[in-house]
């Protein structure tokens, strides 16, 4: 599909490299000429004495454009004044002030609907727009537009967190049409965006049946075989019912060693040219990293391996995360050299089954059911060696391996095309946002027409 944009008839310079021209009828305003700014101070502790309400934090913002009673807010206190400063109103916009990463500030959400005892919380600037000047909804919009950001992005200062100051977010400039066409630019995108985003969650729907139909593949593969036919029998195991007859059961210390990584001092980290790769747990989420482990970004020498008590785990480890929330995730990953792993995880190293089938016999398992209960799962050495496997002779092991090889593969390459669509979806939703509040395209009118041309 091609698409035609529609344009103004004449255009003059903003003044701003970052905006570059504007429709000749826009003017350019710093945002305290159309709007107050204040930075909330409102926290999430309880004083005794002050006033019960519901706190609109920085996720609230983050993670929603628009602020309705969908959202469940949290219970907070705040003092009378504070009520009085912060107390949220449609057509308000909160952006986030500070953050841990300077591409997270500026974030924006407009208040939606009527939220009665909702006050904007802290890590949050709250923005009124003057009803004569700006609208609300397109003054959200603006913020979130390429270009329009890049001032805050500048402007931010900090190190390990990054914010911005009252008078860096009221001295930003944007671009600014009559009300009556912010009106119908906003009208526009909420309706364009909302196509596009029930597009996008279709097709993260459907990614997660892809998903749902890879682990079930892996499930019955390692658990039942691959033949249907195959005589069955009763495993003995009460969540695994009948397995073919010529399997066993056993432990899993029976088929392999495990161990558990080690610690990894700051000052050690960082290094890239050693010659032992030392992986941290969140290394398992790396873009490269999504069957073995081959994108490593520490690095340590055999001497400091020793003076660490580093196991120094063989390829064709499978190695996961033992402790805390990336237990849950429930990911496993095959070394392809001679590594080392962090205290937060633990390697499952084959020596009397295939490896290929070992990492799918864990993927199919739960570490979320096996974990000590408490604030942190955890799972330890003990609990995993003693865990129940049912094995399949080695040359079956091989064929499940394979099998599961080619099938995850499709399945795989079917996500990564979906994935690059919504990527694409994601990346048109912007640049329609940014170009109909900078004054790129003329969205009036509809504004944009689409033309099916055969190429």
């Amino acid at each position: 599909m091609h698409l035609t944009w529609k344009v103004y008839p004449s255009y003059k310079p903003s003044g701003m490299a970052w905006l570059g021209e504007i429709p000749a009828h826009w003017t350019v305003r710093r945002l305290k000429t159309i709007a107050s700014v204040q930075l909330s101070n409102v926290d999430k502790k309880s004083v005794e004495g002050q006033e019960p309400i519901k706190l609109c934090n920085y996720t609230d913002v983050y993670y929603n454009e628009q602020i309705t009673n969908n959202i469940e807010f949290m219970q907070a206190t705040a003092t009378p004044e504070q009520v009085r400063r912060f107390a949220l109103k449609p057509e308000d916009v909160l952006i986030t002030k500070d953050s841990e990463s300077w591409t997270d500030i500026a974030v924006p959400a407009v208040i939606a609907a009527e939220l009665p005892g909702v006050v904007c919380g802290y890590h949050l600037a709250l923005i009124r727009p003057n009803d004569n000047a700006v609208h609300g909804r397109f003054l959200a919009r603006a913020f979130s537009a390429v270009g329009p950001r890049d001032q805050f992005q500048i402007a931010a200062n900090g190190i390990t967190r990054y914010g911005l100051t009252e008078e860096a977010i009221k001295s930003s400039l944007f671009g600014l049409p009559p009300l009556a066409e912010q009106h119908a630019i906003a009208k526009f995108l909420d309706r364009e965006t909302a196509k596009i985003d029930a597009l996008i969650a279709k097709k993260e729907r459907l990614i997660e049946l892809l998903q749902e139909k890879r682990t079930a593949l892996i499930t019955q593969a390692v658990t039942k075989g691959l033949d249907p036919n195959v005589p069955m029998k009763n495993s003995g195991v009460e969540w695994l019912g009948k397995m073919p007859a010529n399997w066993k059961v056993t432990s899993l210390k029976r088929i392999g060693d495990l161990q558990a990584g080690a610690g990894f001092p700051d000052e050690e980290q960082g290094l890239e040219s050693e010659e032992i790769p030392f992986f941290k747990v969140g290394d398992m989420g790396l873009a490269a990293n999504k069957k073995e482990m081959i994108n490593c970004p520490n690095t340590i020498s055999q001497t400091t391996a020793r003076i660490l008590r580093a196991y120094k785990f063989p390829p064709k480890t499978i190695v996961f995360a033992k402790v805390g929330a990336a237990l849950l995730l429930n990911r496993r990953r095959l070394l392809s050299r001679l590594s080392c792993i962090d205290n937060n995880m633990m390697g499952f190293i084959p020596e009397k089954c295939n490896s290929g089938w070992a990492l799918y016999w864990l993927c199919g398992l739960d570490l979320g059911e096996l974990a000590n209960p408490g604030a942190v799962p955890s799972v330890n050495e003990g609990q995993m060696r003693d865990t129940l496997v049912v094995v399949p002779p080695l040359n079956e092991q091989r064929s499940i391996a394979e099998f599961l090889d080619r099938e995850t593969a499709k399945i795989d390459v079917l996500v990564t095309k979906i994935t690059d669509v919504i990527e694409r979806l994601n990346e048109f939703r912007m640049a329609l946002i940014s170009a109909a509040v900078t004054g790129k395209v003329d969205v009036q009118d509809m504004g944009l027409t689409a033309q099916s041309r055969k190429r």
